[in-house]
């Protein structure tokens, strides 16, 4: 009980880190002002410029985010497997206990029960893979952002 506990509270708090990430990174993006004259014109070139430059060192292209992993179907089925796999191993238990049907119901509740636990378990697992990608993703930006800085800042703009 203490493991699904601690589990969800691990969820929830990477699910409000998630949250707090998202904003950040809509906060931190960069806006270059001209600071030596730039029409409108050249500073369009100069971003898109220094975009593909930013891309080029980092390896990563904001307009292209990664895809984040998915839950797995096979975790649709968890409890119907479980339930399937309970009231076999129940039936021949309850063969050998001399009543098949009630071998077979208890087996089947239990393997229910392992089913939804498998299946939570899975999903825990799945929120922290995706909690973890989407810090990865967040990295890859702040450093893009960083290189993009540098770029229009040696172009003569002003960065906030």
């Amino acid at each position: 009980m203490q493991k699904i506990v601690k589990g969800l509270s691990l969820g929830i708090f990477a699910a409000v880190v998630f949250q707090g990430e998202l904003c950040l990174a809509q906060l931190a993006e960069p806006f270059a002002y001209p600071s030596q004259g730039q029409t409108a014109q050249q500073q369009q070139e100069d971003h898109f410029a220094c975009y593909t430059w930013a891309k080029q060192q980092t390896g990563f292209d904001p307009a292209q985010p990664q895809s984040q992993p998915t839950a797995e179907s096979q975790q649709q089925g968890g409890l119907l497997r479980g339930a399937a796999r309970g009231s076999l191993l129940g039936v021949v238990g309850g063969a050998i206990g001399g009543d098949v049907g009630e071998g077979a119901a208890i087996g089947a509740g239990v393997g229910a029960l392992g089913g939804l636990i498998r299946r939570r378990e899975e999903q825990q697992q799945a929120n922290q893979a995706s909690a973890q990608a989407q810090a990865q993703e967040q990295q890859n930006l702040q450093r893009y952002f960083q290189a993009w800085t540098a770029c229009m800042e040696g172009r003569g703009y002003t960065v906030k």
